[in-house]
């Protein structure tokens, strides 16, 4: 049972809940009524809670008032679109109330809750039903509520979240272009993951993880190309915003009233918030040099941004029509890099599913990865031998037809991808590739992890090891000398080609000197050395 929260955990929290909305931006992204003229709900969001992290990891003090200042200070600061601003009044209000205790307890939380709706409500010229400001205030009306019984926050947060997936299931009956769209509200299904992240925090969670039962029907480009017809003729079409900062010694609180009275006579979708400190503006007008005339009485601009939501409107038309044009054949590759996944981008693997050595992707992922791919027929590379099954259980979760080929290495991946051809048949694409990946050798260069003996080695923990598919060929204290030696052992009269995909450990001029060393010893090769970027091996050998 934990009934206070002290400075510690409350800065926790704030952490918490901006790493699970960090993993849940994509989904909260989607449920963007489509086309999204001004961003992404989601991740205008995160960026709000990242700046709010940001300013509270530079905040020395465990101390409740100093971090709830930090945290709305740093909110406001990184607030954008919408549904950002709205989140940083949230928890404004919210931090008013937790900066005038030292301990927090249900029934200071809720009335943080309590306020940080209220003045969500107040930053919004014409608020509407429906939204995340409806979520807020339903789920703080029933905070309040739970508070006077119960001081459990496990108990009372559990309730505050089963009240807020409740509202949230009834915004597109509020608002008639949610339902429309068969989604529910963005930024309100956002805030309610920010708090989810609050809540697993309490409840002693470390790796997050977030399912939803948002129902989404999908969309047809018919759907998306008539809503963006639509809004063609959309009254204001520039996103504007900005903070003013350094004010005029002249301003005063009412001045920025007025400003906030003449941006309404000029647009619509007004938020105009803040204090003689700094001020924060999103408008969409026709006119944004009148908004920016506005308020350079007032002070300097900073941060400027002006989107024409006409142009991103017509940009999202060509995108939908695209997206459309389904091919025959796909790809999607299991890497581990940031460097050979751009090698199998290159090679026109549509999706990358980071995972290898260290993190085996599940058959949902693969399934997931497969979905994306705008292709009838999937052709999967698992790269590694752990992996080969749970593609083959993916089959059964997804609608395209999957075809496995059975690479067990990084090297046959991407000869597997080289040996594609576009217009070949599912059959003939299948063989070529299992025909490559049989003339490719694969070799890895990593460290032992205990003492032990094995394949004839005695080897002590930290130990350079090279190893071909098979078994350990090499051992030494460095890794250059022991990635020759594994090449010895693996090179055949036949080899024409090693290329040398140096990891994350290994710098770029050491790779090109391993290399050009292999080119002089085996002068009837063709050595490269190419980024791989993937961790715990220092190199993946390919030999053909």
């Amino acid at each position: 049972m934990i009934k206070t929260i002290n400075g510690a955990t409350f800065r926790k929290m704030i952490v918490a809940g901006a790493s699970l909305l960090e993993q849940n931006k994509k989904y909260v992204d989607s449920l963007n009524v489509f086309p999204v003229p001004d961003g992404d709900t989601g991740t205008n969001m995160f960026l709000t809670m990242k700046s709010a992290v940001n300013e509270i990891s530079q905040c020395i003090s465990n101390n409740i008032s100093s971090l709830s200042e930090a945290f709305a200070k740093g909110a406001l600061k990184g607030a954008r679109g919408n549904s950002g601003v709205i989140t940083s009044q949230i928890f404004k209000g919210f931090a008013s109330e937790t900066a005038k205790v030292d301990e927090i307890t249900t029934k200071v939380f809720a009335k943080a809750m309590q306020e940080g709706a209220n003045i969500a409500y107040k930053a919004v010229t014409k608020p509407k039903e429906g939204t995340i400001l409806t979520v807020i205030r339903v789920m703080a009306e029933n905070a309040v509520n739970v508070a006077k019984k119960c001081d459990d926050f496990e108990v009372f947060l559990k309730k505050v979240l089963e009240t807020g997936e409740e509202i949230l299931k009834q915004t597109p009956e509020m608002l008639p272009v949610l339902k429309k769209a068969g989604v529910v509200d963005a930024g309100g299904r956002g805030i309610i993951v920010i708090f989810t992240g609050f809540y697993k925090l309490i409840m002693g969670e470390e790796d997050f993880e977030f399912t939803f039962d948002d129902e989404k029907k999908p969309q047809t480009v018919d759907d998306v190309i008539a809503d963006i017809n639509a809004l063609e003729d959309i009254q204001f079409g520039y996103c504007t915003e900005y903070m003013i900062i350094h004010m005029k010694k002249k301003t005063t609180e009412a001045d920025i009233d007025k400003l906030r009275e003449k941006l309404v006579a000029l647009g619509d979708s007004v938020i105009c918030i803040g204090d003689l400190n700094l001020v924060k503006v999103h408008v969409h007008s026709n006119e944004p040099n009148k908004a920016l005339e506005y308020a350079l009485e007032l002070g300097e601009l900073y941060n400027l941004k002006i989107e024409n939501m006409r142009e991103q409107n017509r940009e999202l038309k060509k995108k939908a029509i695209v997206q459309e044009e389904v091919k025959e054949h796909g790809m999607i590759a299991v890497a581990p890099g940031d460097g050979l996944s751009a090698i199998f981008k290159d090679l026109s693997v549509d999706e990358i599913i980071v995972g290898g050595q260290t993190m085996n992707p599940s058959a949902a992922d693969i399934a997931a990865a497969a979905d994306k791919v705008p292709a009838r027929n999937v052709f999967v590379f698992p790269n590694n031998k752990n992996i080969v099954l749970a593609a083959a259980q993916a089959n059964d979760l997804t609608s395209k037809n999957l075809i496995i080929i059975p690479t067990k290495s990084i090297p046959e991946g991407i000869s597997a991808a080289i040996a594609f051809n576009p217009d070949g048949s599912i059959e003939e694409n299948t063989e070529a590739m299992n025909d490559a990946i049989k003339g490719v050798k694969s070799g890895s260069v990593t460290y032992a992890v205990r003492d032990t003996h094995v394949d004839g080695f005695d080897l002590s923990v930290g130990e350079i090891i090279g190893l071909d598919d098979k078994a350990i060929l090499a051992k030494g204290k460095l890794v250059a000398d022991t990635t020759e030696r594994l090449v010895e052992c693996m090179i055949s009269d036949d080899t024409m080609n090693i290329t040398l995909f140096y990891g994350e450990d290994i710098r770029e001029d050491d790779a090109n000197a391993l290399a050009e060393k292999l080119a002089a010893k085996y002068p009837d090769c063709e050595v490269t050395a190419a980024y791989g970027g993937q961790p715990v091996y220092y190199y993946l050998v390919s030999l053909e």
